[in-house]
């Protein structure tokens, strides 16, 4: 089978993406609407004792995956300010979570103030970076004095859940909950697309595409800090991996989703690419199995590693005009990644050959460039820019193998 045909089970039906209407409506059919309890929140509030939120959380009924969260990691000073925070009663924002189950929850906003609290009652940090109460620093929930301790214990944390009868069906389920986190998080600091995505959609690409971003060839390719052992870091990343910018906003992981979607996008798809991959990452994790993205997965790394080993670390660098004259642009860009990705995985049967020729393969992409400047125009965003680049760079690596 050509490497590039769709594994059985890869097509998506996908739906034709079309703005919104801006027309209006007459007043009797918004106040029948609204009357009908059309998109309208059931939501109850409740209050939770700080000692006690531990033995909550321990419970079973919430449900705290880390790949339904941001990449955000809290620092230990951010932490002790929360406690401090609770230390001078100043008040806190509520938590939001889900009702996906009756007295079962999902954790929408939150998990970061939920988890230090956590962390904090079982003695995982110590205080640090306190402002008003510097002389705590160093202290732990153990350590602190008897009336202290209990000052906290005695403080709240309020929750505003999304009552489980809110939605009729699944669906209905999933547009409400997608309809409140991006209501709740706009207010603060502001989304990441696959930030989104990751949150609102659960299925086998938010288990599998972190971990195919930590592929070294894909990490030294973007200038990503790499994974420091073969078990990886997605657990416990270093400090510089969460100090990345890529890594911090999952930009890295949208990144392989362009790979996976971009085998099917087809000249007919939509000229903006956010929607298409907003609706690919919600349809295939209602759709894929763990094996086929699996299978997919081992598609995109031996896809990467191929372009790294052809072109090297500087693969996904373009040439431009630049001070009157073309040289390569110095650093890689998603116009070049989106067209070379599909072109070598279209070319997997021929890697040793590839690699055998990489200095002429990587010379014919520069002249490439140059030839066919205005193709990579940054500007053309349409489908068959799109797929005309894609064409290119493949026409190219066939004359290399060709002339062998």
């Amino acid at each position: 089978m050509p490497v590039n045909d769709l594994i059985p089970g890869e097509k998506l039906n996908l739906d034709p993406i079309i703005e919104p209407d801006p027309g209006g409506s007459s007043d009797e059919t918004i106040v029948r609407r609204y009357s009908s309890g059309e998109v309208r929140i059931v939501t109850d509030q409740a209050r939770t004792q700080l000692a006690e939120l531990p033995l909550v959380l321990e419970s079973g009924r919430y449900e705290l995956k880390p790949e339904y969260q941001r990449r955000h990691r809290w620092s230990v000073g951010k932490k002790s300010r929360l406690i401090e925070s609770f230390i001078m009663n100043v008040p806190v924002p509520p938590i939001f979570v889900y009702e996906y189950e009756y007295s079962k929850y999902e954790v929408m906003d939150g998990l970061q103030r939920l988890t230090a609290i956590w962390d904090f009652y079982r003695n995982r940090f110590e205080l640090a970076e306190l402002e008003y109460w510097p002389e705590l620093n160093g202290r732990i929930y153990d350590n602190l004095p008897l009336q202290l301790r209990q000052a906290i214990d005695r403080r709240y944390i309020s929750s505003i859940v999304l009552l489980y009868e809110t939605a009729q069906d699944q669906g209905d389920a999933q547009q409400l909950k997608e309809l409140v986190f991006e209501r709740i998080n706009s207010g603060g600091v502001t989304l990441e697309p696959q930030e989104s995505r990751n949150a609102l959609s659960k299925g086998p690409l938010n288990a599998v595409l972190p971990r195919l971003a930590r592929t070294p060839s894909f990490c030294r390719a973007w200038g990503i800090p790499e994974p420091e052992n073969d078990a990886d870091d997605l657990d416990s990343p270093s400090e510089d991996v969460l100090r990345d910018p890529r890594f911090q906003s999952m930009e890295d992981v949208e990144m392989v989703l362009r790979f996976f979607a971009h085998r099917q996008r087809g000249v007919e798809g939509p000229r903006r690419l956010k929607p298409f991959l907003d609706q690919y990452w919600s349809r295939a994790n209602e759709t894929y199995s763990r094996d086929l993205v699996e299978e997919i997965g081992a598609l995109f790394v031996r896809t990467i590693d191929l372009v790294v080993e052809v072109l090297g670390e500087r693969a996904f660098y373009i040439r431009r005009e630049r001070g009157g004259r073309r040289d390569w642009v110095p650093r890689p860009t998603l116009l070049a990644y989106d067209s070379v990705m599909s072109a070598f995985s279209q070319q997997l049967d021929q890697e040793h050959d590839l690699v055998a020729r990489k200095a002429e393969v990587s010379e014919k992409l520069g002249a490439l460039y140059d030839e066919y400047s205005t193709e990579f125009d940054g500007r053309k965003t349409d489908p068959k820019d799109v797929l005309r680049r894609d064409a290119l760079i493949l026409e190219m690596l066939n004359r290399v193998l060709d002339a062998k």
